[in-house]
């Protein structure tokens, strides 16, 4: 890296400038050698079974060779055990517990699931550490998988090694923990510290469920700890307690060079700072986190509401004043979640809330309803006029039988499956999903001023004349407090999020399906035409909001100029993280930090 370069990327980080000074002097840069292949099962350098051997005594027995869930299916597609694994495939926490599979099983025309050759079921730091030096040594494609829910297809990769860390899946508590390092500058704070392989399902059962505690995670609770955090993360209440990757008080990480080090505010800042939203899988193997704890609220609660508009140009109406409400009533730390705009003229309002009761909550949307009133003939609200529930917030993840009969919450449906291994009942349709498209945007606040919002809601509109979107007001921090906003600046993300007040995703999915198995292959016509579509709806809005920028886990896998898109400004600063602590590019993840310099599979570097 030359000077000018190393002044580039300094300037890139206003915040870390005055805590880090000697960051970038202490850089030492090098890139892979062009045309540096890594090896694949046949390849001269290929590991033989003596030192595969090895490995496995290495990491006490737990290395294990990657079997083919589906390749069976391909030879016998009607076989009972064929029907039963596309029947369990609907199940999250059967996929998430089988080594060689994905919570999504691909993209059609991006990626398709592929288990690796060997994976090393890691349950210490230690097996970690072993996995990433036998990887190092011998050239090979590394791949880190935990939750295992990345639209990316970044959780697998053919001919590879895994990293598997499902197992790492231990949380503890702590009424006063500071920093290592950090005894001087920080005061004592409640946290949780959570393996890599932890999903926040457990982990908010831990913290809220048990303790009367909150801690900024995830709202689908299937997903892993570790990834969501790195990619920033955001859950139902980001609005109010802001990033997961904010409250990210310290990290356990396995570098590339096989050490493994403590990341926090003041050891290794830099690499702590990338950790924070640049992207699970780029920087190491995170191997375990600790987490601020919050106090949790009295209560949380939910709104559903379905509304059909009687024409095209009643559902535009209808569009300007469910806008004109969230911007003017529900832009606030109290609100979050989704507010979706259906080709059918159908607004369906899902969202949550926090610090308010029932009946708070009900007068807030009053002033709704009266709109929708004085318009019988546009708007028909279907079921209920508004359904408000709410609850103790202590018992908002607990797995009650009550919940269960209710259908507000989804178990886990295996003889042998732990009572907590709890999800919500709409986020089963990820389980096993064959994407067809997807893209997102961040939407800044600025679309909401009176001069602006009639020409964005034009666009919504628009937009939905070619397919259904979804606003998550919840993925935007416009509107939260001022310590949130501080926070989640000190982070690697994209500063788009800090003045957006929400992130439009657009999404299409199948059933499950996997190439070649007769009666289960994916149907890649309609895709191209749903992908097709999503393009031509998002086109509309990128009329009101040019180079928004996107959320780096929820994302267009095609992502055009995806440095700029997923972290703006803070590129050059994570790129230089990247380049100090994994210079010769082992960590590979399409679209992370300094894919740029390695073919589309990362088994040749190009620059």
């Amino acid at each position: 890296m030359n000077r000018r370069r190393l002044v580039q990327a300094a300037a890139a980080m206003p915040l870390l400038a005055s805590t880090i000074p000697a960051l970038f002097a202490k850089t030492i840069a090098k890139t892979p050698p062009l045309g540096l292949r890594r090896v694949r099962p046949g390849d001269p350098g290929w590991p033989s079974d003596a030192l595969w051997g090895q490995l496995g005594r290495d990491v006490g027995g737990r290395l294990v060779k990657v079997a083919r869930p589906l390749d069976a299916c391909r030879d016998a597609p009607t076989a009972a055990a064929c029907t039963e694994l596309f029947k369990s495939l609907k199940n999250p926490y059967f996929i998430g517990d089988a080594v060689g599979l994905t919570q999504s099983l691909g993209w059609v025309d991006a990626w398709t699931s592929q288990p690796s050759v060997y994976a090393v079921a890691a349950r210490t730091t230690d097996d970690v550490v072993a996995a990433v030096n036998f990887a190092r040594q011998h050239s090979l494609r590394l791949v880190v998988k935990g939750g295992g829910h990345s639209y990316q297809g970044t959780s697998n990769a053919p001919d590879s090694l895994l990293v598997w860390t499902r197992k790492m899946n231990d949380v503890a508590l702590h009424d006063a923990f500071v920093a290592t390092g950090c005894q001087a500058q920080a005061k004592p704070t409640r946290a949780v510290t959570v393996g890599a392989g932890a999903l926040w399902a457990h982990v908010y059962d831990v913290v809220t469920t048990r303790a009367g505690g909150y801690v900024q995670g995830g709202g689908c609770m299937t997903v892993g700890v570790a990834g969501l955090v790195q990619s920033g993360g955001f859950g139902s209440f980001s609005k109010a307690f802001g990033l997961a990757s904010g409250s990210l008080l310290q990290a356990e990480v396995v570098t590339a060079d096989g050490v493994v080090r403590t990341a926090n505010a003041c050891t290794n800042p830099d690499l702590f700072w990338g950790l924070k939203g640049g992207g699970g899988g780029s920087l190491g193997v995170v191997t375990r986190l600790t987490l601020r704890v919050h106090e949790l609220p009295e209560t949380f609660g939910a709104v559903n509401m379905t509304i059909k508009a009687t024409s095209a140009p009643a559902f535009r109406r209808l569009i300007g004043l469910i806008v004109d409400f969230y911007s003017h009533s529900l832009m606030n730390p109290h609100w979050g979640e989704q507010i979706r705009l259906r080709p059918d003229d159908v607004l369906k309002i899902s969202m949550v809330f926090q610090g308010l009761d029932r009946s708070q909550a009900q007068a807030a949307w009053q002033p709704f309803m009266d709109s929708l009133a004085v318009a019988p003939e546009e708007f028909k609200v279907e079921l209920s006029p508004l359904k408000i529930v709410s609850t103790s917030a202590r018992d908002f993840w607990a797995p009650t039988m009550i919940k269960r009969l209710l259908g507000f919450i989804s178990s886990d449906d295996r003889p042998s499956a732990p009572k907590g291994n709890v999800f919500w009942p709409g986020d089963q349709g990820q389980a096993g999903q064959v994407l067809h498209g997807y893209q997102s945007a961040w939407l800044a606040a600025a679309l909401l001023r009176d001069e602006r919002r009639p020409a964005f809601c034009d666009a919504l509109f628009a937009a939905t004349r070619h397919w259904g979107l979804s606003l998550h007001v919840n993925k935007g921090l416009a509107g939260a407090p001022a310590e949130t906003i501080v926070a989640a600046r000190d982070t690697a993300m994209n500063p788009a999020v800090l003045d957006a007040f929400a992130l439009v995703i657009l999404g299409a999915q199948g059933p499950p399906a996997y190439p070649g198995v007769a009666g289960h292959e994916p149907d890649a016509v309609l895709a191209r035409q749903r992908a097709q579509a999503i393009e031509r709806a998002m086109s509309e809005l990128r009329k009101q909001a040019p180079n928004a920028g996107a959320y780096v886990s929820e994302s267009n896998f095609f992502e055009p100029d995806w440095q700029q898109s997923f972290w703006g400004s803070n590129y050059p600063a994570l790129l230089a993280v990247k380049e100090k602590y994994d210079p010769d590019g082992l960590f590979f993840i399409h679209h992370g930090v300094g894919s740029e310099r390695w073919s589309a599979d990362g088994f040749t570097a190009l620059k």
